[in-house]
């Protein structure tokens, strides 16, 4: 299943702009079934501005959420339950056949989806392998081994890190623990365009091929 689910150690950490990053490198289709928060327009839209190749494709979300909240909080502010089995249904349904599909999650593997089902439930629902974005703050150490070791309990394939923002020696430390290759770093830009999303593409594609052929 060419699938790979990009998912944060929290919130704000550059899962969108990494998720477009690898979607160009791999000239993948893009997807995020449930945002969450529509004010200030969608990651379907980020994303889609960002991509310069031909071949990608973003898709239409399963649920658009008007507060920006927990998915299971906003869906229940509008009267909804978020089905994962609708996700995983509109999945197999766009998911293309010789490409990649690029499916990014609402924050954490914890974040909740309904009363029951958490993000981590839904990625092995779908069958999906992983990239982990994280990036360096106060508390991102502990933030980034809780993601890995609850990855590492499940059954979940995982790719590897890409970070994103300042670089900090946490980084190699992060990877030394983890046991999981380093993908790629996205660095700080004050200016985020689709010129900057190729470039970065360009130097992860090598990495990236690397990881999924082995």
């Amino acid at each position: 299943m060419k699938r790979i689910f990009m998912t944060g150690i929290g919130t704000g950490v550059g899962k969108t702009l990494a998720a477009a990053c690898v979607t160009e490198a791999l000239k993948a289709h893009y997807w995020k079934p449930v945002q969450a928060g529509l004010d200030d327009g969608t990651d379907t839209r980020t994303v889609k501005s960002l991509l310069s190749n031909t071949n990608s494709v973003c898709h239409e979300e399963a649920y658009r959420l008007r507060e920006p909240a927990s998915p299971h909080l906003a869906a229940r502010m509008e009267g909804l339950t978020i089905d994962p089995a609708k996700i995983v249904q509109q999945a197999d349904a766009i998911q293309p056949q010789d490409d990649y599909l690029i499916v990014e999650g609402a924050g954490g593997l914890l974040v909740p989806l309904n009363d029951d089902v958490f993000t981590i439930d839904l990625i092995r629902s779908l069958r999906a392998q992983v990239i982990v974005v994280a990036q360096n703050y106060l508390g991102s150490i502990s933030h980034s081994l809780l993601t890995a070791r609850v990855l590492q309990q499940t059954d979940i394939p995982v790719l590897g890190w890409i970070f994103s923002g300042v670089e900090h020696s946490n980084e190699a430390d992060i990877v030394r623990w983890s046991k999981w290759p380093l993908l790629g770093h996205i660095p700080f830009a004050s200016n985020i365009d689709a010129a900057f999303v190729q470039e970065q593409a360009t130097r992860l594609a090598e990495t990236l091929t690397g990881a999924l052929q082995t």
